[in-house]
This record gives structure tokens, C-alpha cells and sequence, in this order.
């Protein structure tokens, strides 16, 4: 499976930006999806989650209220609507798929495929 991230930018804080991913080679809702970030410097960290069907969710607690996770099963695509943006939001977001969906999937090593990632820089 192969996942293709875009949608980075650059904006200022209060600024929105939707980020997307589009998975091919397998069917797209055989796969919960998640999305993680790496600021320069630090670990990759947990951000959101989905599950197949798109019906459950979690978010990781600094983005609770300001991001949105969805996915459009009928186009292969992964979305994070980005509110409210704030400087410390800034990094390398990577989208991530498995099989399993629990809500214990904020370790990065439980995904086994990756996209390439895109880089949202939130300036004060």
C-alpha cells in the first residue's frame, strides 16, 4: 500500500490548513488511519486517529477542538482540517495506516506504512 501526503504550508497563527492523503495499491478501508507529526529535534508524536468506516476518532489532547479527522472511503483519501493554528503546531505531518483499530495507537512503531509526509510551518 502506498500513501501520498500533501497539503503543507506555511501560515500564521490563527490560520487554517487541510491536509490530505490519498492511499492506493490496497482498499483504502481495510486500513484505520492516524495522523502523526515530528517537530525538528523531537520524537514523532500521535495526533489523530480514525477507524474504517470513519464513524470513531480520537485526537491527541493539544489539537482537541481545533483539528479534524475524516476520510472519504469513495476516494482513497485521508483528511486533518487544521484550525486555530499555533506555532507549536509546526512540523513534518505523516499520514499512517494499519489494520488494527483500538484507541491505543499513538506509538508510531504499531504502523506499518507510511506516507512521505508534509511539512506545515505556523509563524507567530
Amino acid at each position: 500500500v502506498q500513501l501520498q501526503a500533501s497539503g503543507g504550508g506555511m501560515v500564521q497563527a490563527g490560520g487554517s490548513l487541510r491536509l490530505s492523503c490519498v492511499v492506493s495499491g490496497r482498499p483504502f478501508d481495510d486500513y484505520a488511519m492516524t495522523w502523526f507529526r515530528q517537530a525538528p529535534g523531537k520524537q514523532r508524536t500521535f495526533v489523530a486517529a480514525i477507524n474504517w468506516y470513519g464513524d470513531k476518532t480520537y485526537y491527541e489532547d493539544d489539537v482537541m477542538g481545533r483539528f479534524t479527522i475524516t476520510r472519504d472511503n469513495r476516494r482513497n483519501t485521508l483528511s486533518l482540517q487544521m484550525n486555530a493554528l499555533q506555532p507549536e503546531d509546526s512540523g513534518v505531518y505523516y499520514c499512517a495506516a494499519r489494520t488494527i483499530w483500538d484507541y491505543d495507537g499513538r506509538d508510531a512503531s504499531k504502523y506499518p506504512y507510511w506516507g512521505q509526509g508534509t511539512l506545515v510551518t505556523v509563524s507567530s
